[in-house]
């Protein structure tokens, strides 16, 4: 329990003003207005709004929460499927079940942590939590991502991305018949104002683009499409295809995954086929490609087979 008195300075502060000055600065201005909701906190023994307006001479008491314990991540010897390496990167072909990296929440099982088991110096190369990330895949995205190995390169290619000239091709199953053999959609995306796990078109987003091609249709069931994100939002692709009305199978977000699961499909049928970027020390262009993993390619084919047996 932490107590102060109000000094003649304070007075007409809001009570959350007071305690973020007042308090470790670990503790967040969201997490004080959570304990005063709480009835965590008092003024000359009451309960108060944050928004309340103090005045000179008020005790302020607050039951603080403990600093929560830095979270720390260990190598784990997990088989990863290495595509290239050097000195300075790692290229990954990714399963379609793992995280990338780690969060408070999941601190094991995840892309970094195999990778601090096969490269013993990543640790610290780009923060503690996502040593040598500079780009992600959603869990449920399997194929191709690329990790720094030290900082130069790290640097090099978070630059890369930022300046937008790393080259991402993607290949997805999506519900129904598309439409227009290729396209390309342009809406800001930001995060859902009330489901905060999901994305969404908002006109205040930010800048979101997607080129796309049509490589196969399946009657009205399913489309298989090659797609060219230009900018890296979060879901990204998973939202844009789905503000066309023909959301990603198998995606537990943004679609329908139960009607999906007659042809097997146990994930959202996303793919990074393809990563192109400079290699951070030599300046050569460098193209690496992912094969269609088997659920993929049985979804296709169980897909194509539903097809040819109703018509």
């Amino acid at each position: 329990m932490k107590v102060w008195r109000v000094e003649k300075r304070e007075e007409g502060w809001r009570l959350d003003q007071f305690l973020k000055e007042k308090t470790p600065s670990w503790i967040s201005r969201s997490m004080i207005q959570k304990a005063i909701k709480e009835g965590k906190v008092k003024v000359n023994g009451q309960i108060k709004k944050p928004s309340y307006k103090l005045k000179e001479g008020e005790i302020v008491e607050v039951d603080l929460p403990e600093k929560p314990q830095e979270a720390t991540v260990q190598p784990e010897e997990i088989e990863l499927k290495v595509l290239y390496e050097d000195r300075d990167i790692i290229v990954i072909d990714k399963p379609g079940d793992m995280i990338v990296h780690p969060v408070p929440s999941k601190l094991s099982g995840t892309l970094v942590n195999a990778l601090l088991h096969h490269c013993k110096d990543l640790q610290g190369v780009g923060g503690k939590l996502r040593p040598g990330i500079v780009h992600r895949l959603d869990k449920e995205t399997s194929g191709v991502i690329v990790v720094a190995k030290n900082d130069f390169a790290h640097q090099s290619l978070s630059k890369q991305f930022k300046d937008r000239k790393v080259k991402k091709t993607y290949i997805l199953l999506v519900k129904g018949k598309m439409k227009n053999d290729e396209g390309v959609i342009d809406l800001p995306l930001a995060r859902h104002p009330v489901l905060r796990i999901k994305m969404a078109v908002v006109e205040t987003g930010k800048e979101a683009i997607t080129e796309y091609r049509v490589l196969k249709r399946f009657d009205d069931v399913a489309t298989l499409v090659l797609a060219f994100p230009k900018t890296g939002r979060t879901h990204q692709i998973r939202v844009h295809m789905k503000s066309l009305g023909h959301p990603i199978m198998g995606d537990k977000i943004y679609g329908k995954p139960k009607e999906d699961e007659i042809f097997g499909i146990k994930r959202q049928m996303l793919h990074a086929l393809k990563l192109g970027f400079f290699h951070p020390r030599t300046g050569e262009w460098m193209e690496f490609v992912s094969p269609l993993p088997e659920d993929f390619k049985e979804a296709i084919r169980r897909i194509h087979e539903y097809v040819r047996e109703r018509s």
